[in-house]
């Protein structure tokens, strides 16, 4: 990242430059739970001074994303059933709404471009390219999502995926992605149609298929009970 630019407004801007560098990292999976780092390495890395590192590292806490220990250590909350679980339950509910509220103004052009992320994604699949699928699958559903009118929607869920990305993507590394069922089609015919409740089980659909096999494969126990068997992210 650039140099810093003195003044209370450059600092602004250089940290919202942070926080959404390090939101891109966590919710490309490229932040590896338990991995702990310190604020002055991370501002190192970044190429910036401690101070919006800070600031955004505390807004990313906030948000659950990320946890500080009381000697300044930085890392990703490691995922535990429990957790996931709730993750789970907060993201079906959320989201197919989103997608049902975004409908109305969401268009065929909006369609194409999910066409091709889609595209992009069926891809990455194809060649296990695990960090392009994680990249094309967020794009995929917040072009949606994002044409909700809804300022509260959107901020949740956003705050959901961060917590979700790293964990997911050492799913995706450790059992890969040709388990995974792609619900894109459904969800782009469903707004050809303007079917909001075809669009939200194919959101929910999206969202629940494999989470069974994960939670299966990663923590050797089942979900809670009365979660509906599913076939990813």
């Amino acid at each position: 990242m650039s140099s810093e630019v003195s003044g209370a407004g450059a600092r602004e801007t250089m940290h919202e430059r942070v926080y959404r560098e390090l939101r891109s990292r966590l919710i490309g999976g490229r932040v590896v739970p338990g991995r702990a780092v310190t604020l002055r390495g991370l501002a190192a890395e970044l190429g910036v001074s401690p101070m919006p590192v800070r600031e955004a590292v505390n807004r990313l806490v906030a948000e659950r994303a990320l946890v500080m220990t009381p000697s300044r250590r930085i890392s990703v909350p490691e995922m535990t059933p429990e957790r996931f679980d709730e993750l789970i339950t907060a993201r079906e509910r959320l989201e197919p709404e989103a997608a049902r509220r975004a409908l109305p103004h969401l268009t065929r052009a909006d369609v194409g471009r999910l066409g091709k992320i889609d595209a992009e994604l069926e891809e990455h699949l194809r060649t296990g390219n695990v960090e392009g699928y994680v990249a094309a699958n967020h794009a995929f559903h917040f072009s949606i999502y994002r044409g909700s009118p809804s300022e509260i929607l959107v901020p949740l869920i956003e705050s959901l995926w961060l917590q979700f990305g790293p964990f997911m993507r050492i799913v995706y590394g450790r059992v890969g992605t040709t388990w995974l069922v792609d619900y894109h089609e459904q969800a782009m015919a469903a707004i050809l149609a303007r079917d909001d409740a075809a669009l939200a089980d194919a959101i929910r659909a999206d969202i629940l298929d494999g989470m069974r096999h994960i939670g299966n494969s990663v923590f050797d126990s089942r979900l809670s009970p009365g979660r509906p068997a599913a076939s990813g992210m």
